[in-house]
């Protein structure tokens, strides 16, 4: 046994799984952080890309990857300072922040027409985002078979009021607090945390969780400093020809700003700065 109490051979099979996976072609490269009374050790194999930049660099700790769903909890904890301040309360409306989604209306079958719709029961509240009940979400149809899905699809993610101002155009699928449906919740509270706090959500990020923990590359989007060390996102199928297709280079979407800060997927991050967070989650939120 480590100083830690990890197994060693256990260890080893960690770092077998990250090569197999590197090896069959799945990833350029992996890395997994584990952590165990106070002992953190890092596997890592591959590099950040197949080909061109990136390709010679190997993953590390440090490697800034997109956590895509793995932000939801990081915005969730953000919001949970904002209870624990006395700036939000999670049993109260989120009406008086958020008008676009007061007086909504809900659904009468939710897989039927738009325009059928009874009034909501009561109004949604923090609480509701944080346990992705608000009363909307993903709808996991094919397109053309659910109005409300397809409605949901092309809303996009223009500026966050503009956003906000095209969901609550739609009636939701639920009523608040009646069923779990995921996704749309999270980005949702992004927006409150912004209009709470007067900041961009990133700001606010970076203020109440990043910055206190020491999460140095947890952000919306990587600086010119820091973008040789992002990953290549993939697709998950090659091309008919067999060679592996870039979704997203260190030179695409994360190489600035976005319009919209997405409290539910827009986060990049790496396993050191993510390992943080998960410590003070496991300490009790210090």
């Amino acid at each position: 046994m480590t100083t830690g109490g990890f197994s060693p051979k256990r260890l080893s099979r960690v770092r077998e799984l990250l090569d197999h996976h590197v090896d069959a072609g799945f990833a350029p490269g992996m890395v997994a952080v584990l952590a165990r009374h106070g002992e953190v050790h890092i596997e890592a194999t591959g590099t950040l890309a197949f080909g061109g930049a990136g390709s010679n660099m190997p993953m590390t700790g440090d490697t800034i990857c997109r956590m895509t769903s793995m932000t939801k909890p990081i915005t969730a904890a953000c919001a949970m300072t904002l209870v624990d301040d006395g700036t939000l309360r999670l049993d109260d409306p989120v009406d008086d922040l958020l008008p676009e989604l007061a007086d909504m209306t809900v659904l009468a079958d939710p897989n039927g027409p738009l325009e059928n719709t009874v009034p909501a029961h009561r109004s949604i509240t923090l609480r509701d985002l944080l346990t992705f009940t608000l009363g909307t979400g993903m709808v996991l149809a094919e397109p053309g078979t659910v109005p409300i899905g397809d409605a949901l699809d092309a809303l996009d993610q223009p500026s966050p009021d503009e956003w906000i101002g095209r969901l609550g155009s739609l009636p939701l699928v639920h009523q608040p607090g009646e069923r779990w449906m995921y996704d749309t919740a999270a980005d949702v509270t992004g927006v409150l945390i912004a209009r709470a706090t007067g900041r961009s959500l990133g700001d606010a990020l970076r203020e109440r969780i990043c910055g206190p923990l020491g999460m140095k590359d947890t952000a919306f989007s990587v600086d010119s400093e820091s973008i040789g060390r992002m990953s290549t996102a993939y697709q998950r199928d090659n091309a008919p020809t067999g060679e592996p297709v870039v979704e997203d280079g260190p030179d695409g979407q994360w190489s600035r700003p976005p319009v919209f800060e997405a409290g539910g997927s827009g986060l990049v991050s790496t396993a050191n700065d993510y390992l943080a967070f998960a410590l003070a989650l496991l300490a009790g939120g210090s």
